[in-house]
């Protein structure tokens, strides 16, 4: 192995404090576990504006989402589903990368869902993944009945669901490795 890579979480929820940060929070610590190094973007601290928007172009918290996109080797992606698609905090932050910052690396994608699994979520973020010229992994994590999933601690209560979790942030770290 050579050096050591750097995954970016990206949640599509304002909170990491939510059930999808939640999700967010254990694959970045699987794929700690399988060996990466992880940073986060926090949207509560330092929020995105929309795209689009009055000056958004010029917001130093652009700035600063890009230039943490740039630096990373692959990202995790986790997003909760509002009717049939990623939300809008997800799309806005994909929508301020640009295949300079992100093309050519290793995506991973999660969702969370508050009725019966499926994966609409997925398939929109590895869509945009895509269009980014991301190289999207194909082990996936979609979390349905999510009030359900994590015990009072935050973790799964369907050990499959950590075992899956898992799988995908060593499949996630193992294939960034061969591609650098």
């Amino acid at each position: 192995m050579g050096r050591q890579i750097t995954v970016m979480g990206i949640c599509g929820t304002y909170s990491h404090d939510s059930a999808n940060g939640n999700l967010l929070k254990m694959g970045l610590a699987a794929c700690e576990a399988a060996g990466a190094k992880t940073i986060c973007w926090d949207n509560m601290e330092t929020p995105l504006p929309l795209v689009g928007s009055p000056d958004s172009s010029s917001d130093d918290n652009v700035k600063a989402f890009q230039d943490m996109a740039e630096s990373a080797d692959a990202y995790l992606l986790s997003s909760p589903e509002y009717h049939g698609t990623m939300s809008g905090v997800m799309k806005n932050q994909l929508d301020w990368v640009y295949f300079s910052h992100v093309g050519d690396k290793v995506w991973a994608v999660m969702s969370t869902l508050g009725g019966q699994t499926n994966s609409n979520t997925l398939n929109h973020m590895r869509l945009s993944a895509r269009w980014l010229h991301g190289n999207v992994i194909p082990e996936q994590l979609a979390v349905g009945n999510v009030k359900e999933a994590f015990d009072e601690e935050g973790a799964f209560i369907d050990e499959a669901m950590q075992e899956r979790l898992e799988k995908l942030a060593t499949s996630l770290v193992t294939t960034t490795e061969k591609l650098l």
